[in-house]
């Protein structure tokens, strides 16, 4: 038989199991009538200091865990009673402590707010956020460690900060509106993640998912030291952002009392600058904006001014490094540095702020200068080697500035077509509407290489020149620029080669008489002594002063009109022999002289002889 000892442990294991059974199944029972829905709303207020209200009846869970589900649940401010909730969510979930329900009391250490409505709003600095409570036990911890830190900010004493416990507060499938314009407008749909945070005196982070104007975006953030952030001291943080159009990330120290500050390494890529323009919405015109951006860099921020030093910087590809500075005391905010690449795409860089090429297919579009108004800029590069759209340059020095209104983009100084370039675009807004002005000086450079880069490959001398280009006009499109522009048009020539021209075969063809393509004599090179060009344009009309081109035995000129909106031409010249013994002493037009009429369009020009005074032979 078994023994008294053994008898009596059974009994007991058995009293036990059934007490805890007993206990177990009257949970629900006390939890009904202890547990009450005021009492849950009160500690929920308590911890988190708003008014809590709960409209639906308290249903309590047991198995797996013993929770109670509350329905229609708000969160409102305790002295605004008129104004909306801060949150409101059609159901929470809070995990309660057995024990404690047992005692009649209630403990919880998380809330889950399934599809909750956070309501924010705009403050002074731009940003969206929702009301901060007035009491609770949030606020109170957070005013105690407010003291720590006045007492000693640079080394507060951690010890004495409050060890309250807060818990986890998950929240799924919610959303977050702000009231713009008399209605509420959602800000973030879907919004999904938790915010862990043990105890006051603990690290604390908080992950969330969500959609932010139509993309999917990933934030997570994290501190070792948050009640000292909180109350205005500097404390480790991380934080990051994803989303397909852009990614960002921060490392390092932030401190958010008045004088707030950031220092730490701040990471940012985009496969596509002109995306991330649109997406975010910043007002400036995307245009044909560069394609890949990252950022790598060292900040400093505090109020009013951003400054990043020991910059990486990747444009298309293109690594680049410098420091920036970002000024935000001025009407409008400040961009200046200076950065300094290997490579670089210069047409892309500055159309990140003005569409400087055509956006689409079709031709060349409205050209918006709204980004005057948005920023002054004062960028300064350089580049080993550049490339403005066909042209390729090297050792470029240049410069962006916006302010006021006025925009103005040089290449102060380069090497291209083996010479030196400069160039300028200016743009300046004004009443009457925006003018544009474009300049470039082109010295020592190779004729032949500057003539196939602008898409001249006829009549060009291939030989070593100058070139100057002065041009203004109103700025409405890119068309209207070149069709109503004003300006000067010079260039000259040393000794060399004048291509597309075979002048025995003009000759000859001028000797029969009749119309004849320029394409017709094409096929041969005219080696000459010098040319010059001198022109002036007037609402896109160039007048041609000075043309010449002198050869050994003969001279080349024309004069007349050429338009640019309508590419036609309407030109009269001459070939004469370089030989004065043979001019007539009549003074007379003599057989040493032809002349003719160039007509037709740039693409195709034609030639119809007006006199034949030298044989092609």
């Amino acid at each position: 038989m078994p023994s008294p000892l053994i008898r009596h442990g059974i009994w007991a294991i058995g009293v036990a199991v059934l007490v805890i059974a007993l206990v177990v199944a009257a949970l629900p029972l006390i939890a009904s009538t202890r547990i009450v829905r005021d009492r849950i709303a009160w500690e929920m207020s308590a911890w988190s200091g708003f008014r809590v209200t709960i409209d639906g009846s308290p249903r309590i869970e047991v198995w797996p865990n013993f929770r109670a589900i509350l329905s229609d649940v708000t969160l409102s401010q305790w002295t605004e009673t008129d104004a909306p909730p801060v949150i409101e969510a059609e159901r929470v979930e809070v995990d309660l402590s057995a024990m404690a329900a047992l005692q009649g009391d209630v403990v919880f250490s998380t809330a889950r707010l399934v599809r909750p409505t956070i309501r924010v709003q705009r403050t002074a600095n731009g940003m969206f956020l929702p009301a901060m409570p007035t009491g609770g036990r949030i606020t109170r911890s957070i005013d105690t460690a407010r003291g720590v830190v006045s007492a000693d900010p640079a080394k507060p004493d951690l010890s004495k900060l409050p060890t309250d416990p807060f818990g986890t507060v998950e929240f799924r499938d919610g959303r977050m509106v702000a009231s713009i314009g008399g209605k509420d407008v959602e800000l973030l749909t879907s919004l999904s993640g938790q915010a862990s945070w043990a105890a006051m005196n603990s690290n604390a982070t908080l992950s969330a998912t969500g959609i932010w104007r139509g993309e999917s975006v990933t934030v997570d953030a994290s501190s070792a030291k948050p009640l000292v952030l909180f109350a205005g001291g500097a404390a480790p943080i991380t934080f990051s952002f994803k989303a397909a159009p852009a990614s960002f990330s921060f490392d390092g120290t932030a401190g958010m009392s008045q004088n707030a500050y950031f220092d730490g390494q701040v990471k940012f890529a985009a496969p596509s600058l002109r995306r991330v323009l649109e997406w975010s919405q910043a007002g400036i015109a995307p245009g044909a904006a560069i394609g890949s951006v990252s950022i790598s860099s060292k900040i400093t921020a505090t109020a009013g001014r951003i400054k990043f030093e020991n910059t990486a910087v990747a444009l298309d590809n293109n690594p680049g490094m410098g420091a920036l500075d970002f000024s935000f005391g001025d009407a409008l905010p400040v961009i200046s540095g200076t950065l300094a690449f290997d490579t670089l795409d210069l047409r892309s860089l500055f159309s990140a702020f003005t569409p400087l090429a055509p956006t689409g297919e079709t031709g060349p579009g409205e050209i918006d200068t709204s980004f005057a108004d948005r920023v002054n800029l004062d960028l300064r590069l350089s580049a080993a080697h550049a490339s403005a759209g066909a042209i390729q340059l090297a050792d470029v020095a240049a410069t962006a500035q916006v302010k006021n209104g006025l925009a103005v983009f040089d290449i102060s100084d380069a090497s291209a077509f083996g010479g030196n370039v400069q160039s300028s675009l200016r743009f300046d807004r004004k009443p009457e509407g925006s003018q544009v002005e474009i300049r470039l000086l082109a010295s020592d450079i190779d004729g032949a290489a500057f003539g196939t880069a602008a898409g001249m490959t006829r009549l060009v001398p291939a030989s070593t020149g100058s070139v100057s280009v002065i041009l203004k006009g109103p700025g409405k499109s890119w068309d209207s620029i070149f069709e109503n522009a004003d300006g000067s048009v010079s260039a000259t020539f040393g000794p060399g080669a004048l291509s597309g021209l075979n002048l025995p075969a003009f000759l000859k063809h001028t000797e029969q008489g009749g119309f004849f393509a320029l394409d017709d004599v094409s096929d041969g090179t005219l080696p000459i002594d010098g040319a010059e060009l001198k022109a002036t344009i007037s609402k896109g009309v160039a007048r041609l002063d000075k043309a010449e081109a002198n050869s050994a035995k003969y001279k080349i000129w024309l004069s007349g009109i050429a338009s640019y909106g309508g590419r036609g031409l309407a030109l009269s010249g001459g070939i004469t022999q370089a030989d004065p013994a043979a001019a007539p002493a009549n003074g007379q037009q003599g057989p040493n002289q032809s002349s003719f009429f160039v007509g037709g369009t740039w693409s195709t020009p034609f030639i119809s002889p007006i006199s034949r005074g030298i044989s092609g032979e």
